[in-house]
């Protein structure tokens, strides 16, 4: 329905009739739902008109700053996570720094036969050699999703250490799967309940040590990082107030597309996870912002900086808000 209403139809309308269609809902009584289940209704409408098999967990804290789940979508099905197992990976490698096994400084050269394409950075080079430290791949694979960095964390923390990490942080499924290389591995499988986990515990700095978690959270927050989905149309002051990892590949059943992440207020205090996975999906070799899924991750996303819960006063006192946003800025040439 176009939103170009004229007087005349907005009167015919009536007036609460024709501010639910400016704003793109059904209903009056539909534009009135708020919060939670305004997220919600979003995302079934969305999930219906996409198809495909969706695995969902969304959580938003309560009035005494609990986070409470509103959508749970087949939220303990094992999936495979694809480039948001990206998040367990770094966790697995700032685990070794925190217990000071690492440095965010320690280095390592960047090996031509170690090069993997698709998404990221380093495969565009063409010459390597490069000493690249932690804190650089880590931003690297995080930041625009880079592969070759995967394999470089694969050096540093082998695939079987990487799931005792995980499982002594208590994830029961989220797993890479170890090759006949100790040092490769595929990115495995997770589910949205426990990548959820992950998520408010990084928000709450109780994943890592604070450090590497504000580590994690400085970098997913980053503006030259994933706009496709969730983050497409908000301003950029509102981008940096949205963690988010994203993933997609294919299997058997088809596309998988899917995006996870954390939503702060202004003042920085973490208020709501998403972890939405889908997959037997169509459209096969759209990567970009025109699959269905990736337009529907973005009216969803919409949706949810639109109708976050306030912040728990308990919660709010806590957290400080960021010194300054760190939005783009010209760039001179001298």
């Amino acid at each position: 329905m176009s939103v170009n209403l004229s007087r005349r139809s907005a009167l015919g309308l009536g007036a609460a009739a024709a501010a639910a269609a400016a704003v793109g809902v059904s209903s009056p009584a539909e534009a009135a739902v708020s919060g939670p289940a305004r997220i919600k209704k979003v995302y079934e409408k969305e999930k219906v008109k996409v198809g495909g098999m969706w695995h969902t967990h969304m959580a938003a804290v309560d009035a005494n700053g609990v986070i409470t789940p509103f959508v749970e979508d087949d939220a303990d099905h094992v999936t495979y996570g694809y480039s948001v197992q990206k998040l367990a990976v770094a966790t697995a490698v700032l685990d070794k720094v925190d217990r000071g096994e690492l440095t965010m400084g320690t280095k390592l050269d960047l090996q031509g036969d170690i090069i993997l394409s698709g998404s990221g950075i380093y495969f565009l080079q063409g010459t390597y050699g490069d000493d690249l430290t932690v804190a650089g791949f880590l931003t690297a694979m995080l930041l625009v999703s880079d592969n070759t960095a995967v394999r470089l964390c694969g050096r540093l923390v082998p695939a079987l250490e990487i799931n005792e990490i995980l499982a002594a942080k208590g994830f029961v499924q989220t797993r890479v799967i170890p090759v006949a290389n100790p040092n490769r591995f595929y990115l495995g499988v997770t589910t949205p309940r426990e990548m959820h986990d992950l998520l408010w515990r990084l928000a709450n700095k109780t994943l890592l040590s604070p450090a590497s978690c504000d580590f994690m959270l400085r970098v997913t927050r980053g503006l030259s990082g994933y706009h496709d989905g969730v983050r497409r149309v908000m301003s950029s002051l509102e981008r940096e107030r949205v963690a988010t990892k994203y993933g997609a590949d294919f299997n058997d059943l088809g596309e998988s597309r899917h995006e996870v992440g954390i939503m702060f207020d202004a003042n920085g205090v973490p208020l709501l996870t998403y972890a939405m996975f889908a997959e037997g999906l169509g459209d096969p070799e759209n990567y970009g912002a025109t699959h269905p899924a990736v337009e529907a991750h973005a009216k969803i996303g919409r949706a949810m900086i639109d109708n976050l819960p306030p912040a728990p006063g308990a919660t709010a006192a806590k957290v400080a808000p960021r010194s300054k946003p760190q939005h783009f800025k010209p760039v001179s040439g001298g």
